[in-house]
């Protein structure tokens, strides 16, 4: 790609219209004062590989991938960054200079950076942590906690079975509770992390008993419509730290701005408020 070149990024995914990444990323775009554009793109499963291999020769430098291809892709990469094969998807794919393709996952880098940015005094080691769920975020979520030095990870999630897998991917570090057993799961936790879609706008209420909810513990929602789910209104109102989900959507992205782009931006509250804004 020559000097003249605008580098070009993007997401891609089916539907990709509700993606608020080209708002974030076109925001930072017009802050830094940087050539260059992020583009959305949906493309369907069958033309994923043919989309894949043609996007550098267009000017493309990387690209989001979002639901339903984040699995799909890591076998159209070249290189697999151990994250990625970890949590067995990708979320920010980068071509680099010779042509190669490389995958990573971000998702386990954003949500640490916005539990320790939304309550500094977090600590991996202080107790057990909760996730309830076991999608492709829980998995994310699981191994950056492994990764940080919690030693337990309790999972509790509506199908036992895909709890039970992810104890056989991650190991003895995990404990796996049936989800009517969730509110037990609760009691000593001292993170506890929902990566379900209950409680988001338009779902199913989030109904987990929360009575043996520790007020000093933390407790997240990768939810962020509404801000303030009623997960983190129950544990704000038990005297619990609470952080809001909005912050791993933007510390996710960063890694791969900062590779297309050569900047690395910040996420502050002026970030915050672009992204809460209609």
């Amino acid at each position: 790609m020559s000097g003249d070149t605008i580098p070009l990024a993007g997401v891609i995914g089916s539907p990709i219209a509700h993606s608020r990444s080209p708002k974030l990323h076109g925001y930072w775009l017009e802050r830094y004062g940087l050539h260059g554009h992020y583009i959305p793109m949906d493309i369907a499963h069958a033309d994923l590989a043919n989309a894949v291999k043609t996007l550098p020769s267009l000017g493309f430098v990387g690209v989001n991938v979002t639901i339903p291809h984040k699995i799909s892709v890591l076998g159209l990469a070249d290189s697999v960054s151990d994250r990625a094969s970890l949590i067995g998807a990708a979320n920010t794919l980068t071509y680099q200079s010779d042509g190669k393709l490389h995958a990573d996952n971000t998702d386990g880098y954003g949500f640490l950076e916005n539990l320790r940015s939304g309550a500094p005094d977090w600590d991996p080691e202080a107790g057990p942590a909760l996730v309830l769920g076991a999608g492709g975020a829980a998995r994310a979520v699981i191994a950056a906690l492994l990764g940080a030095g919690t030693r337990e990870v309790r999972i509790s999630n509506r199908t036992r079975a895909r709890g039970d897998a992810l104890r056989a991917k991650f190991g003895n570090r995990i404990a796996v509770y049936d989800w009517v057993q969730a509110g037990n799961a609760v009691e000593g936790a001292a993170t506890v992390v929902n990566t379900t879609s209950l409680g988001m706008e338009g779902k199913a209420e989030f109904r987990v008993p929360l009575d043996g909810l520790d007020p000093s513990a933390i407790v997240t929602d990768l939810v962020y419509t509404p801000l303030e789910t009623t997960l983190l209104k129950r544990a704000r109102d038990a005297g619990c730290t609470t952080v809001d989900g909005l912050g791993m959507l933007l510390h996710q992205a960063t890694p791969g701005f900062e590779r297309w782009f050569g900047v690395k931006p910040e996420v502050d509250e002026e970030t915050r408020r672009v992204m809460l804004e209609p």
